[in-house]
C-alpha cells in the first residue's frame, strides 16, 4: 500500500479528463472531511461496447482517490426510454449488465469490493421514492423535463410522457443512493442541472456533477450501440477487431473527432500511464509514450502513422477484451446473452400478441439502411445500354456492386470517385443477369425530359456513415427489407426534395452526423 493521498491528489484523480465540473468548491469542501460518494448509472438497453471502457476507466480514478462508489444499473429508466429495454427482458438485461461490468472492471484491475451495485427498481418502486415522484412532477415543468432528456432520451414525432419522466427519476436516484456526486457524460448536463434546480424545491441538497467528454466512436461520431459501424462489441472476434480499427477514421495528421486516439488518452493511458506504439525495427522499432500530449503532438505532425496507431491499440484492446470474451464462453453466459438479446428474425410469437405495435409492422424511416457510399468505378452494363455497374464502398469489407439506370441522365465521369446516397437493405436483385447490391438514391423530376440527379452526403462524409430521418436515428433497420412489405414504397411516397434542395421525408431532413442530405437543383423532385 502506498502513502494515503491528500484532498489534492484525490481531487486532480477525480477530476482529470473530465470536461467539466459542477459544485467544485463543495468537491473541494468534502475531500477535505472525508471520502466522497459516487454513482455512475447506465440504463440496461443494448449492449454495452468498448467506449464503456471510458466510464470504467475514470471509476478506476474514483477507486484510486478513495471514493465510494455505487454502480446503478437503471433497468426502469431503459424501460422508460421508449421502451428501449422491454418489460419481459429487464431482467435478463439487467444480469447481462451486471456480469461484463463486472467482466471489464476485473480486466482493467479494478477491485470489485470497493463497489456497491444496485439495480433501480431495488428501491425505485418504493412508497417514498413514488411519493417524491409524484411531488417532483408538481413543482417541475414540462419544458424543464423535455428539455432535460433532449440528448438522452430518444426523440420521436409523438413522445411519450415515460420520456418526460425520466430526467426527474434520475435527479430523484442521487438522494436515494445517498452521494455527493453522480459521474456521467457531458450529454447528460441537462439532467444534471435539473437536479440541481429542482432537488432543493423537495428539501434535498444540489450534488457534485462530473463529466466527461463525449468521446468520439469509430467513426468520429458519439460511439453507440444502435450504430453497428460506430462500436466494437465486448464480445467481437479479434478478426472483427481488426476488421472494425482498419475502417476507423483516422486521418493522417488530423486529431479532431479522432476515435482512436481518443481511446488512447481516455482509456489506455489512464489504466497504464503509458503507450507503446509497436512497429518493425525498419521504421525505428518500438517506442514507448508516456505521456498523451506526446502521442497527439507527433500524430498531428504525421510522425506518427495512422497504421501503426491503430495496430498498437488493436494490441491493447485485445489484451482488455480477452478476458471477456472468456467469462462469455461459458454456456451460462452464452445462454444469458442469448435470453437478454434474442434475435428478432427468431421471435415469431412477438407478433402475435399485438402486431400493430410491432416494429416489423410499423412503417418508419429507421427501418431502412441508407449510407453514405464512395463510388470506385463505373461501367456500362454488357446487355443493358441504359444501365451502369457500380462499384461503390459503403464502409464494409467489400465494395458493394450496385446497377442503376443513369446513363441517360448522368455522365459516368461525374460519377466516378464521387459520394453517394445508397438504400442497402433491399433484397439484392438481378438485373439482365447482374445481381445489384444497393440501389443508389436520386433527385428526380418528371417531364420532357425527365431530369434524375444522385444526392449528395454533406462535405466531409465518409463510406458507411450513417444517414437518418431527424428524430429516427436510433431504430435499427432490417437485416433485409422484405418485397412483400413494400416497405421502402410506403416509405419513398413521402420522400421529396424541398425547396432548398434538401431531401426530406414528411418535411423532416434526411442526414448525417455532419449535415443534411441535399441535391444541387431539383427542388421540389421526388426521392428514388
Amino acid at each position: 500500500m502506498g502513502e494515503p493521498l491528500g484532498p489534492e491528489k484525490k481531487f486532480h484523480l477525480i477530476t482529470r479528463n473530465l470536461q467539466e465540473v459542477l459544485g467544485e468548491e463543495k468537491l473541494k469542501e468534502v475531500l477535505g472531511e472525508r471520502e466522497l460518494k459516487v454513482y455512475w448509472g447506465t440504463a440496461t438497453t443494448g449492449k454495452p461496447h468498448v467506449a464503456y471502457f471510458v466510464p470504467m476507466s475514470k471509476i478506476a480514478d474514483f477507486l484510486k482517490a478513495g471514493c465510494e462508489v455505487t454502480i446503478l444499473f437503471a433497468d426502469l429508466h431503459a424501460y422508460l426510454d421508449n421502451m428501449k429495454a422491454p418489460w419481459e427482458l429487464l431482467e435478463l438485461r439487467t444480469q447481462y449488465y451486471e456480469q461484463v461490468i463486472k467482466a471489464m472492471l476485473e480486466s482493467i484491475g479494478v477491485p470489485l469490493d470497493k463497489l456497491k451495485f444496485v439495480k433501480g427498481t431495488d428501491f425505485q418502486l418504493s412508497r417514498e421514492y413514488t411519493l417524491d415522484v409524484y411531488r417532483l412532477s408538481s413543482v417541475m415543468t414540462e419544458h424543464d423535463a423535455k428539455k432535460a432528456g433532449a440528448e438522452v432520451v430518444k426523440q420521436v414525432e409523438h413522445p411519450l410522457l415515460s420520456g418526460l419522466l425520466y430526467p426527474g427519476l434520475q435527479a430523484l436516484d442521487e438522494e436515494y443512493l445517498k452521494v455527493d456526486a453522480q459521474f456521467g457524460g457531458v450529454d447528460q448536463r441537462k439532467i444534471f442541472t435539473l437536479a440541481e434546480k429542482y432537488l432543493p424545491s423537495l428539501g434535498y441538497a444540489k450534488r457534485v456533477h462530473l463529466m466527461n467528454p463525449m468521446v468520439p466512436g469509430l467513426t468520429g461520431s458519439k460511439m453507440s450501440s444502435s450504430e453497428e459501424e460506430s462500436k466494437i462489441d465486448l464480445l467481437d472476434r479479434k478478426e472483427d477487431v481488426k476488421k472494425k480499427l482498419k475502417k476507423a477514421f483516422c486521418e493522417p495528421g488530423n486529431v479532431q473527432n479522432n476515435g482512436v486516439l481518443a481511446f488512447v488518452k481516455h482509456v489506455l493511458f489512464p489504466l497504464n500511464s503509458e503507450f507503446v506504439i509497436k512497429r518493425s525495427e525498419k521504421f525505428g522499432g518500438d517506442k514507448v509514450y508516456t505521456l498523451y500530449e506526446e502521442v497527439e503532438n507527433e500524430f498531428a505532425q504525421e510522425l506518427l502513422h495512422p497504421g501503426d496507431l491503430k495496430a498498437s491499440v488493436e494490441v491493447a484492446l485485445n489484451k482488455l477484451l480477452d478476458p471477456i470474451r472468456k467469462k462469455f464462453e461459458s454456456p451460462e453466459m452464452r445462454k444469458l446473452t442469448g435470453l437478454a438479446y434474442p434475435d428478432p428474425s427468431k421471435s415469431k410469437g412477438a407478433m402475435k400478441g399485438n402486431p400493430k405495435n410491432s416494429d416489423d409492422e410499423e412503417i418508419i424511416p429507421s427501418r431502412l439502411d441508407v449510407r453514405v457510399g464512395k463510388v470506385i468505378s463505373v461501367e456500362r452494363h454488357p446487355d443493358a445500354d441504359s444501365l451502369y455497374l457500380e462499384k461503390v464502398d459503403v464502409g464494409e469489407a467489400e465494395p458493394r456492386t450496385v446497377v442503376s439506370g443513369l446513363v441517360a441522365y448522368v455522365a459516368k465521369e461525374d460519377l466516378e470517385d464521387r459520394l453517394v446516397v445508397l438504400l442497402c437493405n433491399l433484397k439484392p436483385q438481378k438485373m439482365r443477369g447482374v445481381e445489384s447490391q444497393a440501389m443508389l438514391l436520386c433527385a428526380s423530376i418528371e417531364g420532357d425530359p425527365r431530369k434524375v440527379e444522385p444526392l449528395d452526403p454533406p462535405e466531409g462524409s465518409a463510406p458507411g456513415d450513417h444517414v437518418f430521418v431527424e428524430g429516427y436515428k436510433a431504430g435499427k433497420p432490417d437485416d433485409e427489407l422484405k418485397p412483400k412489405k413494400k416497405v421502402f414504397e410506403k416509405l419513398q411516397v413521402d420522400l421529396k426534395i424541398s425547396s432548398e434542395c434538401v431531401a426530406q421525408w414528411k418535411d423532416k431532413p434526411l442526414m448525417t452526423r455532419l449535415g443534411q442530405i441535399t441535391c444541387k437543383m431539383l427542388k421540389g423532385g421526388n426521392i428514388s
